[in-house]
């Protein structure tokens, strides 16, 4: 049996079985177990892939939507608004503006040093 590679909901780069059309008409249930366990079959006439037979939950992964609600972003920029009103927050701006150049590159090279694993 032929398989098909398909990106499943956790994002794993998987195999999905082939099934003929004639196989999931004479064996529906069995098929049927086979995309619940794996998740999705590609059914084909005379070699072709047709269509594919989904899982529920590959389905709802699918059909998901892709980019967060306005309202969630809304809400992630206004706690990033408050949290740029701080005291600290705006003094350190302050001190950025204020910075040398000099001063810039070595909070540069020392932020670099600090994020690299050792």
């Amino acid at each position: 049996m032929s398989t098909v590679l398909f990106r499943n909901r956790d994002g794993k780069l998987v195999d999905v079985p082939m099934v003929t059309a004639s196989r999931l008409k004479n064996e529906f249930g069995t098929v049927f177990e086979q995309v619940a366990r794996s998740g999705a079959v590609v059914i084909t006439k005379h070699d072709t892939p047709r269509a594919v037979l989904l899982s529920y939950a590959e389905f709802e992964a699918l059909t998901a939507p892709a980019t967060p609600a306005l309202d969630d972003l809304s809400e992630r920029f206004d706690k990033l608004l408050a949290a740029m009103q701080t005291p600290e927050a705006k003094s350190g701006v302050a001190a950025a503006f204020d910075a040398t150049p000099e001063d810039l590159g070595a909070a540069a090279v020392k932020a670099a040093r600090t994020a690299q694993p050792r």
